[in-house]
């Protein structure tokens, strides 16, 4: 018997009551298909909703992650409970409308998780994309990176750490104010969960952040900005004491870019 659960308010939308495996088989406009995993948005009741469906991934895949020290994602459990923590730390994030699982067999369990669509949105990525060339207003910049360490800061220091995190997985309110930007958090589904997140994953998680705003212009004095709001001490005893930590941190990042601007150098630039 399927575990299944849909919030009412998605259920009296409907219309009509959904069975796990229409849920499984579920249309709509394809965001992601990967294996074992597909993201769709779709709408009833004239309000959007994302649907990501997980069918196993096969013992293969699972082995195949675990060799490259990689953590397999087996099913949607892991973000329903990622996203139930970060509301638990005033991180704002998805809300969960359904979920439903099937199996005992981690290679082969089915797994759904409906959430609503984050409406009136744009990722932080294409929010900063022109900076460069059209610099925001500073007041706005700052409060963003306000909001930005002040979330990574709640996340790592209460044992989540995301896996995924760029700024392309920040998703910008429009309704929110200048200088209270709210941003939600999304794409949860590797997202660790623990007592204290151990140090290589927290130089992980940063260094990808800070890989993902290397192109929107930030200043040095910016990233002291992050840094100071995310330790919540002073500056100078943060660099003396940490020095070994932050640069792990900007080597990460540097690994990532250099990896990333070889990936998509244009194939003439190859000198082939």
């Amino acid at each position: 018997m399927p575990n299944l659960h849909i919030e009412p308010y998605l259920a009296a939308a409907l219309g009509r009551p959904v069975s796990f495996d229409q849920w499984l088989d579920w249309q709509g406009q394809s965001f992601r298909d990967v294996a074992g995993r597909r993201t769709l948005r779709f709408e009833a009741g004239g309000k959007g909703y994302f649907i990501k469906i997980h069918t196993g991934v096969g013992w293969k895949e699972i082995f195949k992650n675990l060799f490259s020290g990689r953590l397999p994602v087996l099913g949607a459990d892991n973000e329903r409970r990622a996203i139930r923590r970060l509301e638990q730390l005033g991180v704002d994030t998805m809300k969960t409308a359904g979920f439903g699982s099937r199996g005992w067999n981690p290679a082969a369990r089915q797994s759904f998780l409906i959430t609503d669509e984050l409406a009136d949105t744009v990722s932080l990525e294409d929010l900063c994309r022109d900076w460069p060339s059209r610099p925001p207003e500073v007041k706005f910049k700052r409060a963003l990176i306000r909001r930005v360490a002040e979330m990574a800061k709640a996340m790592h220091e209460h044992g989540v750490n995301h896996r995924d995190f760029y700024i392309c997985h920040f998703l910008w309110h429009a309704h929110g104010t200048e200088d209270k930007p709210k941003l939600s958090v999304i794409d949860l589904h590797r997202a660790q969960m623990r007592r204290r997140v151990p140090r290589r994953w927290l130089v992980k998680d940063l260094g990808a952040l800070w890989f993902s705003a290397m192109d929107i212009g930030l200043t040095r004095r910016d990233l002291l900005r992050f840094l100071r709001i995310y330790r919540d001490g002073p500056l100078r005893e943060v660099l003396k004491n940490e020095a070994g930590f932050w640069r792990d941190v900007r080597h990460r990042a540097e690994k990532l870019y250099a990896s990333w601007n070889a990936r998509n150098l244009p194939a003439s630039a190859g000198g082939g």
